[in-house]
């Protein structure tokens, strides 16, 4: 259900230049915290890897 509101959502949008202007700076912005959270867990996995040895 939530993806399909988000489908939605993104059509209605991407019919104006200010919504694809939104759409693009929301994909960007989640693209950037997607990164962060990644890398945040590879040091977590890490750590855990050398305190147990």
């Amino acid at each position: 259900m939530t993806k399909l509101f988000k489908l939605m959502a993104a059509r209605w949008l991407a019919r104006t230049p200010w919504g694809l202007a939104l759409l693009g700076v929301g994909w960007f912005l989640n693209r950037r915290r997607r990164r962060q959270r990644e890398e945040e867990e590879a040091r977590r996995s890490q750590r855990q890897v050398t305190t147990h040895r």
